[in-house]
């Protein structure tokens, strides 16, 4: 481009019936080739190790189980809606979104667990106890009373 061309305008300014006389410009952009390092110092490199398939348990199964069989205060309910999280987050490749569900979703498997085993013990104990009474008082399992 002429230095004697250059205007202080960007656009021209039109004028009645004269169109504009647009210059067109040429500009050149040279690239240099790129070879190996320019100074005598040896290239240093840098080896990141990503480890592609990252393996991150969702505990469905178990939650699926606890749906079925363990579900007091619908724990196990809870614990799968975050399971079926924590795979769709694996999918998508957010891992620490995945982490973060799994473990909410363990610690509620356990807790589903505990509470589980502890309300079918409390009703095996409570049935003991009520044919033990049964039993101490004469109740046979008949509908009549008992004679004296």
């Amino acid at each position: 481009m002429n230095p004697n061309s250059q205007r202080s305008f960007v656009f021209p300014i039109p004028r009645a019936g004269v169109s504009p006389s647009y210059e067109v410009l040429r500009e050149e952009h040279i690239v240099p080739v790129l070879g190996g390092p320019q100074s005598s110092m040896a290239a240093r490199t840098t080896v990141v190790n990503i480890q592609a398939d990252t393996v991150v348990p969702d505990h469905i199964v178990w939650s699926l189980f606890n749906t079925l069989f363990f579900n007091p205060c619908c724990l196990g309910f809870v614990a799968f809606a975050y399971s079926v999280k924590s795979r769709d987050r694996k999918m998508v490749g957010d891992v620490i979104g995945a982490q973060s569900y799994a473990s909410t979703a363990k610690c509620l498997n356990i807790w589903a667990v505990v509470l589980g085993l502890l309300v079918i013990l409390a009703v095996i104990i409570w049935v003991v106890v009520f044919y033990a009474t049964a039993l101490n008082r004469g109740y046979t399992g008949s509908y009549h009373l008992p004679q004296d």
